[in-house]
């Protein structure tokens, strides 16, 4: 199943609604081009289908096309890069 997923640059964050409930990942600028993932929401009557996968995926996708890097905070995010090598490149140093 395919979600679409909008970005929301005035609450930064990656959203998609679905049977009328929003799921998202947050970020928060940091230093330079990264964005910092800091909390992955999905509502309880979602969960299982692939909602929050499909968000962290735009979101990750996005900060590729936009030359940015990514610091996952959120356990889901960091979780998600873990699974997926493909988006490991994306991953910005912490302290820096």
């Amino acid at each position: 199943m395919s979600h679409t997923v909008r970005h929301e640059t005035d609450f930064q964050r990656f959203v998609t609604t679905v049977d009328g409930e929003d799921a998202y990942v947050a970020y928060e600028p940091g230093d330079g081009n990264r964005w910092i993932l800091t909390h992955t929401y999905t509502p309880t009557s979602l969960r299982g289908r692939g909602i929050a996968g499909a968000v962290v995926r735009a979101a990750l996708e996005t900060a590729r096309n936009e030359g940015k890097t990514v610091v996952p905070v959120c356990w889901y995010a960091e979780g998600f890069i873990q699974r997926h090598p493909e988006f490991q490149d994306l991953v910005a140093d912490s302290d820096s």
